[in-house]
């Protein structure tokens, strides 16, 4: 089955055909970086960085560009309330953004352009946007003719009309109609501006965007990523500006991920009711945060919660536990074969998996087969060389999904170092005969749902 993907213009899952055969042009949207971001902004990562390692897996050549928005009003207003420069904040959460997708194992994007470096190109497209008349200025202010483009709000299904009656448009009389958006916005003092045609001033939001996928991906790209909190106003006005200059069809895909959810609400600053990644990484290991996200296909909400966490832990541990070495008993060649039949059919189903949709949880399902066909092979007596065979194709498949399995420290309270100084203790106790000790501390692990293997290559532990 060849590559399938929901695109949200269409509203109909799509083969994917790429503009030229063999490379995909991926453009993904950024954070804004006012403050430190949350797992719905790590969801978002995790899930087309996800997008981005198969097509890689499936000989896809790719290239990834994500912006930083380093120019926008959240920013300026938090700046002013810290008392510090809007270019400082914004530099020191871009850091941090970078320094937490490499703790999350996300490859960083190919390209990672920064509104304030791209003024120069913003400005000629906007040029190009008032000498086509698809654009006006106003009071050193510039804003886009919605009504010039027939085809406004195809993306959100959201029509003009409908936009006018309602109340959600910023009202200002200067405008020709209440739909026109920014293109660009004239200084005000102690804000940042940079010089154009219309005198000093900074770009709107949606600009940037359609400025920078034209700089380093062309007029025309593959696949357009972000969540789905942005496929109004932001993408659809990305489609209206860019179509409106070039007259070519902007993305051929439109993907959207899901919000991640805490208690019903979106997770966002603004509403003020998020988990910080950084708050998340001191607490638990990255591949817990992955397996959550991939539990859940892409396009739906996924609740964050203790719950949702544990079972993340849970899974990671069985996994795991398909990586330990072998116990010999003379298994045998029967046993080999049959590994290497669930082998590869775990990889057929994996890959099928993902080619619809990119379905993870169905994708996570066939490893899990995989990993309950290693433990059985382990317990029959398969040597190391048998459950290799196994083993490397789990590798494989967990590694396309940005999975490292190694058991990795962290911070602020995380139980696996702990549970492992416990396992330690343990032995040193059973080495001294004192049983009974030994004894309670595995009977306080079980009743944490923590359940301890004693065999002559030493102790392992996993949670159920």
């Amino acid at each position: 089955m060849a590559q399938r993907i929901y695109n949200t213009l269409s509203r109909t899952t799509e083969p994917f055909e790429p503009l030229e055969p063999g490379r995909v042009r991926l453009y993904v949207c950024g954070p804004t970086v006012y403050a430190k971001a949350h797992v719905g902004h790590g969801m978002s990562a995790v899930v087309f960085d996800v997008v981005r390692r198969f097509l890689e897996y499936r000989g896809y050549q790719v290239r990834h560009v994500m912006n930083y928005t380093d120019v926008e009003d959240k920013i300026i207003r938090r700046a002013a309330e810290l008392g510090v420069s809007p270019e400082a904040l914004a530099a020191q959460h871009q850091r941090e953004y970078e320094e937490h997708l490499r703790a999350l194992n996300i490859e960083l994007p190919h390209v990672r352009p920064q509104a304030s470096q791209e003024i120069d190109t913003i400005v000629r497209m906007i040029e190009g946007l008032i000498a086509a008349d698809f654009a006006y200025r106003v009071d050193g202010d510039v804003y886009f003719r919605v009504a010039r483009d027939p085809d406004y709000g195809r993306l959100s299904g959201r029509r003009p009309e409908e936009m006018r009656a309602g109340a959600r448009l910023e009202i200002d009389e200067r405008k020709e109609d209440p739909a026109d958006f920014a293109l660009w916005k004239a200084a005000r003092p102690g804000e940042p501006a940079w010089p154009s045609p219309w005198g000093p001033g900074r770009p709107g939001w949606h600009i940037e965007c359609s400025a920078m996928n034209l700089r380093y991906l062309g007029e025309q790209i593959d696949i357009h990523g972000g969540g789905n909190d942005l496929i109004f106003p932001h993408h659809e006005n990305e489609i209206a500006q860019t179509e409106s200059l070039t007259g070519k069809p902007f993305a051929r895909t439109w993907m959207h991920n899901g919000m991640l959810q805490l208690k019903g609400e979106k997770m966002s600053k603004s509403l003020g009711n998020l988990v910080t990644i950084e708050e998340f990484l001191a607490r638990h290991e990255a591949d817990v945060f992955r397996l959550m996200v991939l539990h859940s296909h892409y396009r739906s909400p996924l609740t964050y919660s203790d719950e949702v966490v544990q079972q993340a832990e849970a899974a990671l541990e069985r996994l795991r536990s398909a990586l330990r070495p072998a116990r010999p008993a003379g298994a045998g060649p029967e046993v080999g074969e049959i590994l290497r039949r669930e082998a590869e059919s775990a990889r057929q189903r994996f890959v099928e998996a993902m080619e619809d949709d990119f379905n993870t949880s169905s994708a996570l399902a066939a490893i899990f087969d995989l990993v309950r066909a290693i433990n059985l092979a382990r317990d029959a007596g398969a040597d190391e060389a048998t459950l290799h065979l196994g083993q490397e194709v789990l590798r494989e498949l967990t590694g396309v999904l940005g999975l490292r399995l190694e058991r990795r420290a962290v911070g602020g309270g995380d139980s696996t170092r702990y549970i492992d100084l416990l396992v330690e203790v343990r032995d040193e106790l059973r080495r001294a005969r004192q049983w009974a000790l030994a004894d309670r501390i595995r009977d306080r692990l079980a009743a944490e749902g923590v359940v301890l293997e004693d065999d002559p290559n030493g102790t392992r532990w996993e949670r159920r």
